[in-house]
């Protein structure tokens, strides 16, 4: 069966958009992990208690609220675009793993705003708590932490499944760099080791591996902002 190819402007514009949102969210995570390592450190660190916690919470607010802002719903909103960009992008040449991607992708989006919003919401209550009741303030946090660890935070089986499907779609194609879809594998292979209990801290090269894949993606898609769309001519 004869087919056409296609490069459109739509297409091009598509990826000018993805490619903004990926430069974005390589930028989200770099002011992510930078903070974490220093500003936040004495909160993130794994042997502080609650009472620390708390205490680090009550006098840094604003950081605190910066860095979920930054971290979960500016990335989220970042990962939008650049899903639709390489699901356009692979769609023709692996149709089902561009789908099932693509899905990951939007779920993931989803969890980064229910996470940043819980988390912002969260230091607030906790604050205003912690004036009247300190024990409930603590036990608050708890939840919170909890929850925030679990949606978004303590392992990274959306975001890795997404970036994996992504690279083994483009496998094989001119679509994408072989690099970095091998970038792109061996991140998300660090992201699903989180999923191990005891094996979280992994999650460090899931972060720093998704910087370099984000980046090159950005790159790569303002460098070749169209590609050669194979599909069926119309009967």
């Amino acid at each position: 069966m004869a087919t056409q190819t296609v490069t459109t402007n739509t297409q091009a514009r598509g990826s000018r958009s993805g490619a903004i949102g990926a430069l974005v969210a390589a930028a989200a995570f770099v002011f992510g992990i930078a903070l974490n390592v220093t500003r936040l450190s004495d909160y993130t660190a794994e042997d502080a208690t609650t009472a620390e916690s708390v205490d680090f919470l009550i006098a840094n607010q604003s950081t605190l609220f910066a860095w979920h802002l930054v971290i979960y719903l500016v990335f989220g909103v970042a990962i939008i675009p650049l899903a639709r960009a390489l699901h356009h992008r692979l769609a023709g040449v692996n149709r089902q793993l561009a789908d099932i991607g693509a899905v990951f992708a939007y779920i993931w989006a989803g969890l980064m705003f229910a996470t940043g919003m819980l988390s912002n919401i969260g230091i607030t209550a906790v604050a205003d708590l912690e004036e009247t009741n300190r024990g409930a303030a603590e036990s608050l946090w708890l939840s919170v932490i909890t929850v925030e660890d679990g949606l978004g935070g303590g392992n990274e089986l959306v975001g890795g499944t997404w970036i994996l499907l992504v690279s083994l779609a483009a496998w094989g194609t001119s679509h994408l760099p072989r690099g970095l879809n091998l970038l792109g594998i061996v991140s998300a292979a660090s992201a699903l080791i989180t999923l191990v209990p005891g094996l979280s801290d992994v999650g460090i090269v899931f972060g720093l591996g998704s910087i370099a894949w984000f980046a090159w993606t950005g790159i790569e898609l303002l460098r070749n902002p169209t590609v050669e769309l194979v599909v069926e001519p119309a009967r």
